[in-house]
């Protein structure tokens, strides 16, 4: 089985949904280590953004802008931990900046560590049927594909079965992906408010999250605003949505969601993502450790 490097938290959940978490060799510092891994596995990339704050979405925000106006990276790979790893697949994205290591910066890495023959899979999803493409290819690159079709097949049956796209008058929902600006959930994150049964009043199916004035929100008819900051677990989302509630409609209910497992990252957990918001929609009973009624 070959030496798995994966750049990317959610390429590293895809691994070990294809149950080969022990091929792990190397993870960034944002992946949850999978059980199965192995003991000596390593974290191979570094945090470079200097941000004071890093519950304070303001403050990231400018963190992150600040580099990008100085052309400085928000990573930083370890060079002698990946020499040292001798990689055969490295699994990496070019979909955000802030989100992962770039692919092209992996592969410069690779080249100048003499890893060149290592395959770079670039994993970068903008709908919810791409993400599911994506454990397809991953399933490819690491000797899987009969594991990565039977959880494809699983996932889209889980898909299939939830409320789906419905008439003009069905709810609506607001996915907040930040906070402090306001961006509008784009990429996957509309089909999953679709795949719940509701309408997503803002953010393009398919398209980026951009950056909104709250206004937008203000000014319409929505029925849910679901706070899900991206990186952010159901307590730091929990706090930034009640930090918000004189931002929103006063009619729409106020819900924090587990963003990082459930809604930003484009992995085999975006389904049960899609589950819970469905609930919620509907006001059957949710697991609290997921998601949580602020309003």
């Amino acid at each position: 089985m070959p030496r798995i490097v994966s750049l990317l938290p959610a390429a590293t959940d895809i691994v070990a949904a294809l149950g080969r978490s022990a091929d792990l060799v190397g993870v960034t510092w944002e992946c949850t280590i999978p059980d199965g891994s192995p003991e000596d596995i390593r974290v191979v990339t570094r945090d470079l953004l200097a941000v004071a704050d890093p519950s304070d979405p303001a403050a990231v925000d400018a963190a992150v802008q600040a580099a990008s106006d100085a052309r400085q990276p928000l990573a930083a790979i370890d060079d002698e931990a990946v020499a040292a790893l001798a990689p055969e697949v490295v699994l990496t994205q070019d979909l955000c900046r802030v989100c992962a290591l770039p692919a092209g910066q992996a592969t410069e890495a690779l080249d100048r560590l003499g890893c060149s023959d290592a395959r770079v899979v670039s994993l970068d999803p903008m709908t919810l049927d791409d993400v599911l493409g994506c454990i397809t290819d991953v399933g490819d690159a690491i000797g899987a594909a009969t594991e990565a079709a039977e959880l494809v097949s699983t996932l889209r049956a889980r898909v299939d079965a939830l409320p789906g796209p419905a008439g003009a008058d069905r709810t609506s929902a607001v996915v907040v992906e930040w906070v402090d600006p306001l961006f509008a959930g784009g990429h996957w994150i509309p089909d999953l408010v679709e795949a719940a049964g509701a309408r997503s009043a803002l953010g393009t199916p398919g398209g980026r999250s951009s950056a909104l004035p709250w206004d937008a929100i203000r000014s319409i008819d929505v029925d849910h605003v679901v706070v899900a900051p991206c990186g952010f677990d159901l307590d730091g989302a929990s706090d930034q949505a009640t930090a918000v509630l004189d931002r929103v409609p006063a009619g729409a209910a106020v819900w924090a969601i587990d963003a990082d497992q459930l809604i930003v990252r484009p992995g085999p957990r975006l389904i049960e993502g899609a589950e819970v918001l469905a609930a919620a929609f509907a006001g059957r009973p949710t697991d609290p450790a997921l998601i949580r009624r602020i309003r």
